[in-house]
């Protein structure tokens, strides 16, 4: 296994850069309490933001590809960084300080890309978190200054919290009753959205989560945290990863029984 400390620690050199360039942005927008937010401008910040990443990795990791949804795709090779520079975009645009730069670095297996490195960084909330494969999951301000995560051992679904983002996202997909279903039987369930419901599941917080449309830019970081935790992240389909288009995530114990409420039509 291919050791990731030196890749880490340069993940946590970019977020502290990305950081400071969406914080910068996020106090001169302002929240917009008036009328919906202008699109348009909020992606101007999230690309600007894009921009200092990408500058970082094109002069530190030139032979490694990097893929971001502004700028796409650059450069080949068996290792991939994949940003997504604000996520939770909405959020940002109305002063909600729930949003976060995501960094990943895929590597090509023969299974094809798996995510081996993932870092958040929520400078709004004053959180981050990380992991490399075989290494933990992490949270804190730093490397010197860390807290280890570990999932929940609940193996109840009666006891289990349940985090989502959309409900219109399940109902255009013909899952809404399966997922009402899943509501009902878990003990809570809580709206907090984007990146924050997995970050809870790698804290033990939180039980399960899911979304039923996801990129990979969305989730490749989310992965690796939760499953350095102990925990299970697939898609809908029950494939280990970020890639299938959707994703679930929970302590492991009650992944199953979450699928197969996910996937019930009815």
């Amino acid at each position: 296994m291919q050791d990731h400390l030196d890749d880490l620690r340069f993940a946590h050199v970019i977020a502290d850069t990305a950081d400071a360039a969406s914080m910068d942005r996020f106090k001169a927008l302002g929240p917009v309490v008036d009328t919906r937010p202008d699109m348009a401008l909020l992606r101007e910040a999230e690309t600007g933001v894009e921009k200092v990443i990408r500058g970082q990795l094109q002069r530190a990791r030139p032979r490694d590809a990097a893929l971001s949804e502004g700028e796409g795709l650059e450069g080949t090779g068996p290792r991939c960084w994949v940003v997504d520079a604000i996520d939770g975009l909405e959020n940002f645009a109305r002063g909600v300080p729930v949003w976060a730069t995501q960094l990943s670095l895929l590597e090509a297996s023969e299974d094809g890309y798996r995510p081996v490195l993932g870092i958040v960084s929520a400078p709004a909330l004053g959180r981050r978190w990380w992991a490399a494969t075989g290494h933990g999951a992490f949270t804190g301000r730093s490397l010197s200054s860390a807290s280890r995560l570990r999932v929940s051992g609940v193996s109840k679904l009666p006891d289990a919290s349940l985090a989502y983002s959309t409900l219109i996202g399940w109902e255009e997909q013909g899952r809404l009753n399966g997922f009402l279903a899943l509501s009902r039987a878990v003990w809570r369930t809580r709206g907090y959205g984007d990146f924050w419901p997995y970050m809870m599941v790698a804290e033990g917080v939180v039980d399960l989560c899911a979304d039923p449309a996801v990129s990979p830019g969305d989730m490749a970081a989310n992965a690796v945290i939760v499953t350095e935790a102990g925990g299970a992240f697939t898609g809908l389909d029950g494939n280990p990863g970020p890639l299938s288009g959707n994703a679930a995530a929970s302590n492991g114990l009650l992944h199953d029984e979450m699928l197969a409420y996910l996937n019930e039509r009815y």
